[in-house]
């Protein structure tokens, strides 16, 4: 029997997306696939439509360490409009709840003191949470509310930019599970005149530099004009998805075993331990891997470059 005939190109890497707004993450997603005429790929952490910004879309192998952007730092400037609740937190919802605004700055610069550090949050009903095999946004508009628990979240930097009433914008550095949207219901909450977002922008993903994001719109425009080994320029080595991980380099007959998936005895002169990233005794990136305390290289997730 024949293999089946692949839908695009065998491509390898990350593209930084300056996400636009108006349209979904995975939309973006599908869209960014068919200009690189790539085989596979996925995002790392879904942007709200009304969210701009940083998204990193990676593209074959890469997409096998997308988790570990999903669970990196993340940073955004936040616009939230005060004296309106809305059903969504954001301004695509329904306005629910509408107060006067007699807040000053130094009240609001007291309020952002008790949501620095590790916090609890209760995620919103509009999320991609799960229950029951569901999301939470499909029981919202059902208007059915779910039993939510709070969950553990780090503020790492909570930083005022301006307040032009009613209109605050605040930087936010935060980590994995956190949502802008519920941080400004919260806030709105104890300042006692209710909020929403209404500009939200994803400044920043791990370490990933901001001047290497690119449009939709530019991104579209050198597909149109240029062959795709342009595009492939644009595209950030797979391993810049770990780079939080230290490098271990392999001899070459080292690099041989764990391509077959073996386990490995590994001098650890440095005592490292945990999560490491791999790479051969050229400098090619081979995955990640699990250095044991009895030092022990356990392959974890390799790439395949071989098709």
């Amino acid at each position: 029997m024949s293999r089946p005939r692949k839908r695009g190109r065998d491509i390898h890497g990350v593209f930084l997306l300056d996400k636009p707004q108006g349209m979904s993450s995975n939309d973006i997603l599908q869209k960014v696939k068919r200009l690189f005429q790539a085989n596979k790929a996925g995002h790392t952490g879904a942007l709200d439509p009304l969210a701009t910004g940083m998204l990193p879309i990676c593209l074959g192998e890469a997409t096998k360490f997308s988790q570990f952007l999903l669970d990196s730092d993340k940073r955004y400037l936040v616009t939230a409009k005060l004296g309106e609740r809305t059903d969504t937190s954001d301004a695509e919802g329904q306005v629910v709840e509408t107060k006067a605004v007699n807040v000053s700055e130094t009240e609001i610069l007291a309020a952002l003191e008790q949501f620095r550090g590790d916090i609890l949050q209760v995620p919103t009903m509009f999320s991609a949470l799960k229950h029951n095999g569901k999301p939470l946004y499909e029981y919202a508009r059902a208007g059915i509310t779910v039993e939510r628990e709070a969950r553990p979240i780090t503020i790492f930097e909570l930083n005022f930019i301006e307040y032009r009433a009613p209109y605050l914008t605040l930087e936010v550095h935060c980590s994995k599970g956190t949502y802008i949207r519920t941080l400004v219901d919260d806030l709105g909450e104890v300042l006692g005149c209710g909020a929403h977002v209404t500009m939200l922008r994803r400044t920043a993903v791990s370490s990933y530099p901001i001047e290497a994001m690119m449009s939709y719109a530019d991104l579209q425009n050198l597909a149109e004009k240029a062959p795709l080994a342009e595009l492939d320029k644009h595209l950030l080595p797979i391993d810049t998805a770990v780079s939080n991980l230290v490098k271990i380099n392999l001899t070459q007959e080292q690099t041989k075993a764990v391509g077959f998936g073996q386990r490995i005895k590994y001098e650890n002169a440095n005592q490292i331990y945990g999560l490491v990233r791999l790479f051969s005794d050229t400098e090619q990136f081979l995955g990640v891997a699990e250095l044991t305390q009895d030092n022990v290289i356990r392959p974890n997730r390799m790439v395949n470059l071989t098709e």
